[in-house]
């Protein structure tokens, strides 16, 4: 959707070819279980000497640095600064791989790995688009042995709008194609409305998947180009 609330499609045609796929994680390809909000909790305290819930304070979809600036000011009252920003990142980073590792609700979605295998066997260029910052992002992937399918992306330490951070990954996957792929080949895929608006906005094609704290309905509202209940659920490449 826009600023006015109105859905906007992808300027592709929906049966035009798909070469490369960029991949939301949190929600998507797998969940911590809550990992990340331990993790944020913990830098909280180490900072400001006090915890913060980010479910309370935060929506899903948001970039890292959206989530540090909503919890911040939580508790600040005011809108922090970039710097206030680095200070709770850095401890979070810290905390984040012995959370994911403890994690007891850690998980893969239903189906995503065959689904990577079949893909990358097939040729597909796969590559990340999140909010998450890159090095977030690894240590997410890295407990479901999830790395080894995605060489670049765009990140939350990219920008915080994911509309930019989508691009960003858009041109890292055309440059590792050796500028064979346009930004048309792409599509992306994610469990949010945030996600669909991010992809529409450079137009190119979403996938909206249901396995994160969004049903289909709302993200078949949000104008997602296919919509499934998990990625077995017909995936259309």
């Amino acid at each position: 959707m826009n600023g006015d609330g109105a859905v906007v499609g992808a300027t592709v045609p929906l049966d035009a070819p798909v070469k490369g796929i960029l991949f939301d994680i949190d929600g998507t390809l797998l969940t911590t279980g809550g990992a990340g909000a331990v993790a944020w909790s913990k830098a909280f305290v180490d900072v400001h000497g006090v915890p913060v819930d980010i479910e309370k304070v935060t929506e899903s979809g948001m970039t890292d640095s959206d989530v540090a600036a909503a919890s911040l000011r939580s508790i600040l009252g005011r809108d922090p600064t970039d710097e206030e920003i680095a200070a709770v990142t850095k401890p979070y980073l810290e905390y984040l791989p012995e959370a994911v590792a403890a994690s007891e609700k850690y998980r893969i979605e239903p189906g995503i790995v065959p689904l990577l295998e079949r893909l990358q066997s097939a040729g597909y260029v796969l590559g990340i688009t999140t909010g998450n910052i890159e090095p977030a992002a690894r240590i997410k992937l890295e407990r479901g042995d999830l790395n080894r399918f995605f060489d670049f992306g765009g990140f939350g330490s990219d920008s915080s709008i994911r509309s930019e951070l989508t691009m960003s990954a858009v041109e890292r996957g055309i440059a590792s194609s050796g500028g064979k792929l346009t930004l048309e080949d792409f599509i992306a895929i994610g469990d949010t409305p945030r996600d669909v608006e991010a992809g529409h906005t450079i137009g190119i094609r979403v996938i909206g998947v249901a396995t994160g704290h969004f049903p289909a309905k709302s993200l078949e509202e949000s104008g997602a180009d296919w919509v499934l209940e998990t990625v077995e659920d017909g995936f259309p490449v």
